[in-house]
Protein backbone atom coordinates (compact mmCIF):
# COMPACT_ATOMS: atom_id res chain seq x y z
CA UNK A 1 0.00 0.00 0.00
CA UNK A 2 1.55 3.58 -0.73
CA UNK A 3 0.25 4.89 2.67
CA UNK A 4 2.74 2.22 4.35
CA UNK A 5 5.26 2.32 1.65
CA UNK A 6 8.42 4.29 1.89
CA UNK A 7 8.88 7.27 -0.43
CA UNK A 8 11.75 5.55 -1.89
CA UNK A 9 9.91 2.41 -2.64
CA UNK A 10 6.85 4.56 -3.99
CA UNK A 11 9.47 6.96 -6.52
CA UNK A 12 10.62 3.79 -7.36
CA UNK A 13 7.35 1.85 -8.28
CA UNK A 14 6.41 5.21 -10.00
CA UNK A 15 9.38 5.48 -11.99
CA UNK A 16 9.19 1.93 -13.34
CA UNK A 17 7.90 0.40 -16.79
CA UNK A 18 4.85 -0.72 -14.84
CA UNK A 19 1.09 0.81 -14.99
CA UNK A 20 0.38 1.02 -11.09
CA UNK A 21 0.89 3.47 -9.59
CA UNK A 22 0.48 6.11 -11.89
CA UNK A 23 -0.63 9.95 -12.44
CA UNK A 24 -3.80 9.21 -10.36
CA UNK A 25 -1.67 7.91 -6.97
CA UNK A 26 0.77 10.80 -7.67
CA UNK A 27 -2.31 13.15 -7.62
CA UNK A 28 -3.66 11.81 -4.72
CA UNK A 29 0.01 12.07 -2.67
CA UNK A 30 -0.41 16.00 -3.88
CA UNK A 31 -3.63 16.50 -2.03
CA UNK A 32 -2.14 14.65 0.89
CA UNK A 33 0.78 17.20 1.23
CA UNK A 34 -1.34 20.33 0.79
CA UNK A 35 -3.25 18.80 3.51
CA UNK A 36 -0.15 18.04 5.54
CA UNK A 37 1.41 21.54 5.18
CA UNK A 38 -2.23 23.25 6.08
CA UNK A 39 -2.18 20.92 9.17
CA UNK A 40 1.29 22.04 9.75
CA UNK A 41 0.57 26.08 9.72
CA UNK A 42 -1.97 25.34 12.07
CA UNK A 43 0.12 24.01 14.31
CA UNK A 44 2.44 27.21 14.38
CA UNK A 45 -0.36 29.34 14.57
CA UNK A 46 -1.03 28.44 18.37
CA UNK A 47 -0.10 30.04 21.73
CA UNK A 48 -1.04 33.06 23.97
CA UNK A 49 -0.49 34.93 20.17
CA UNK A 50 -3.35 33.21 18.54
CA UNK A 51 -5.45 32.98 21.46
CA UNK A 52 -8.63 34.44 19.88
CA UNK A 53 -8.38 32.05 16.70
CA UNK A 54 -7.76 29.22 19.14
CA UNK A 55 -10.89 27.12 18.26
CA UNK A 56 -10.73 27.88 14.19
CA UNK A 57 -7.07 26.56 14.12
CA UNK A 58 -8.15 23.26 16.24
CA UNK A 59 -11.10 22.64 13.51
CA UNK A 60 -8.95 23.17 10.69
CA UNK A 61 -5.83 21.56 12.33
CA UNK A 62 -8.66 18.53 12.87
CA UNK A 63 -9.75 18.76 9.23
CA UNK A 64 -6.42 18.62 7.73
CA UNK A 65 -5.20 16.06 9.41
CA UNK A 66 -8.45 13.88 8.12
CA UNK A 67 -7.73 15.25 4.76
CA UNK A 68 -4.73 13.66 4.72
CA UNK A 69 -5.68 10.29 5.82
CA UNK A 70 -8.45 10.23 3.03
CA UNK A 71 -5.72 11.32 0.46
CA UNK A 72 -3.66 8.19 1.03
CA UNK A 73 -6.84 6.17 0.91
CA UNK A 74 -7.43 7.30 -2.83
CA UNK A 75 -3.96 6.97 -3.49
CA UNK A 76 -3.97 3.53 -2.52
CA UNK A 77 -8.29 3.14 -3.91
CA UNK A 78 -6.44 4.62 -7.36
CA UNK A 79 -3.73 1.94 -7.37
CA UNK A 80 -6.15 -0.76 -7.06
CA UNK A 81 -8.79 1.20 -9.61
CA UNK A 82 -6.47 1.02 -12.31
CA UNK A 83 -5.32 -2.36 -11.58
CA UNK A 84 -8.62 -3.56 -12.32
CA UNK A 85 -9.07 -2.15 -15.27
CA UNK A 86 -6.13 -4.40 -16.58
CA UNK A 87 -7.09 -6.78 -15.02
CA UNK A 88 -10.35 -6.54 -17.24
CA UNK A 89 -8.80 -6.15 -19.98
CA UNK A 90 -6.84 -9.38 -19.73
CA UNK A 91 -10.15 -11.72 -19.43
CA UNK A 92 -11.01 -14.49 -21.69
CA UNK A 93 -13.17 -13.41 -24.93
CA UNK A 94 -12.95 -16.96 -26.59
CA UNK A 95 -17.49 -17.61 -26.62
CA UNK A 96 -19.80 -14.72 -26.84
CA UNK A 97 -20.86 -15.30 -22.65
CA UNK A 98 -17.34 -14.21 -22.08
CA UNK A 99 -16.58 -11.61 -24.21
CA UNK A 100 -20.30 -10.32 -22.86
CA UNK A 101 -18.66 -11.05 -19.09
CA UNK A 102 -15.44 -9.01 -20.23
CA UNK A 103 -17.40 -6.05 -21.49
CA UNK A 104 -19.13 -5.98 -18.28
CA UNK A 105 -16.38 -5.83 -16.27
CA UNK A 106 -14.03 -3.36 -18.36
CA UNK A 107 -16.84 -0.78 -18.01
CA UNK A 108 -17.44 -1.38 -14.34
CA UNK A 109 -13.54 -1.11 -13.60
CA UNK A 110 -13.51 2.60 -15.87
CA UNK A 111 -16.54 3.42 -14.11
CA UNK A 112 -15.07 3.32 -10.52
CA UNK A 113 -11.38 4.33 -11.94
CA UNK A 114 -13.49 7.62 -13.04
CA UNK A 115 -15.24 7.75 -9.55
CA UNK A 116 -11.60 7.54 -7.38
CA UNK A 117 -10.16 10.92 -9.14
CA UNK A 118 -14.11 12.44 -8.60
CA UNK A 119 -13.64 12.03 -5.08
CA UNK A 120 -10.13 13.17 -5.30
CA UNK A 121 -11.17 16.86 -6.28
CA UNK A 122 -13.62 17.29 -4.03
CA UNK A 123 -10.63 16.88 -1.38
CA UNK A 124 -8.06 18.94 -3.51
CA UNK A 125 -11.26 21.63 -2.98
CA UNK A 126 -11.68 20.89 0.77
CA UNK A 127 -7.76 21.29 1.00
CA UNK A 128 -7.93 25.36 -0.84
CA UNK A 129 -10.82 25.95 1.67
CA UNK A 130 -8.83 25.46 4.62
CA UNK A 131 -5.81 26.88 3.76
CA UNK A 132 -8.02 29.72 2.84
CA UNK A 133 -9.57 30.13 6.03
CA UNK A 134 -6.09 29.79 7.85
CA UNK A 135 -4.43 32.39 5.79
CA UNK A 136 -6.35 35.70 7.41
CA UNK A 137 -4.84 34.26 11.14
CA UNK A 138 -2.36 32.23 10.27
CA UNK A 139 1.48 32.80 11.98
CA UNK A 140 3.60 34.86 9.60
CA UNK A 141 6.71 32.84 9.69
CA UNK A 142 5.40 29.85 7.77
CA UNK A 143 2.60 31.92 5.34
CA UNK A 144 4.75 30.59 2.14
CA UNK A 145 3.41 26.89 3.08
CA UNK A 146 -0.19 28.12 2.73
CA UNK A 147 1.14 28.88 -0.88
CA UNK A 148 2.83 25.64 -1.13
CA UNK A 149 -0.60 23.86 -0.08
CA UNK A 150 -2.53 25.65 -2.26
CA UNK A 151 -0.60 24.85 -5.32
CA UNK A 152 -0.21 21.07 -4.07
CA UNK A 153 -4.07 21.00 -3.92
CA UNK A 154 -4.36 22.53 -7.50
CA UNK A 155 -2.35 20.09 -8.97
CA UNK A 156 -4.22 17.09 -6.95
CA UNK A 157 -7.39 18.97 -8.77
CA UNK A 158 -5.97 19.20 -12.08
CA UNK A 159 -4.76 16.03 -12.57
CA UNK A 160 -7.35 14.06 -10.85
CA UNK A 161 -9.34 15.53 -13.65
CA UNK A 162 -7.26 14.15 -17.16
CA UNK A 163 -7.56 11.07 -15.14
CA UNK A 164 -11.29 10.82 -14.90
CA UNK A 165 -11.51 12.08 -18.51
CA UNK A 166 -9.17 9.36 -19.95
CA UNK A 167 -11.53 7.16 -18.31
CA UNK A 168 -14.87 8.84 -18.90
CA UNK A 169 -13.78 8.28 -22.85
CA UNK A 170 -14.16 4.94 -22.48
CA UNK A 171 -17.21 4.43 -20.64
CA UNK A 172 -20.55 2.89 -23.00
CA UNK A 173 -22.83 3.61 -20.67
CA UNK A 174 -24.44 6.75 -20.81
CA UNK A 175 -26.00 7.16 -17.36
CA UNK A 176 -22.68 6.42 -16.24
CA UNK A 177 -21.13 9.35 -17.88
CA UNK A 178 -23.67 11.56 -17.36
CA UNK A 179 -23.54 10.88 -13.69
CA UNK A 180 -19.97 11.71 -13.25
CA UNK A 181 -20.32 14.66 -15.24
CA UNK A 182 -22.62 16.06 -12.77
CA UNK A 183 -20.17 14.72 -9.95
CA UNK A 184 -17.41 16.54 -11.46
CA UNK A 185 -18.03 19.19 -14.16
CA UNK A 186 -16.59 22.41 -13.01
CA UNK A 187 -15.23 21.37 -9.75
CA UNK A 188 -11.94 21.24 -10.73
CA UNK A 189 -11.84 24.86 -11.94
CA UNK A 190 -12.99 26.12 -9.00
CA UNK A 191 -10.34 24.78 -7.41
CA UNK A 192 -7.88 26.02 -9.77
CA UNK A 193 -9.65 29.37 -9.07
CA UNK A 194 -9.23 29.34 -5.42
CA UNK A 195 -5.86 27.91 -5.28
CA UNK A 196 -4.60 31.01 -7.75
CA UNK A 197 -6.31 33.32 -5.76
CA UNK A 198 -4.51 32.39 -2.47
CA UNK A 199 -1.04 32.07 -3.61
CA UNK A 200 -1.34 35.44 -5.05
CA UNK A 201 -2.80 36.66 -1.80
CA UNK A 202 0.41 35.29 0.41
CA UNK A 203 3.18 36.64 -2.33
CA UNK A 204 1.13 39.59 -2.11
CA UNK A 205 1.21 39.71 1.70
CA UNK A 206 4.73 38.35 1.25
CA UNK A 207 6.12 41.21 -0.60
CA UNK A 208 4.21 44.17 1.23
Amino acid sequence: MISSETIHDYLSRLASRQPTPGGGAAAALHAAQGAALVAMVARYTTGAKYEEHAALVTRITSAADHLIVEALRLADADEHAFQSVIDSYKLRSESDELKAIKTAAIQEALVQAAHTPAQLIKVAGEVVDLATELFEVANPNVISDIAAAADAARAAATTARVNIDINVVAIKHGEARSRLAEQTNGIEDKVVLAADALVQRVRERILS
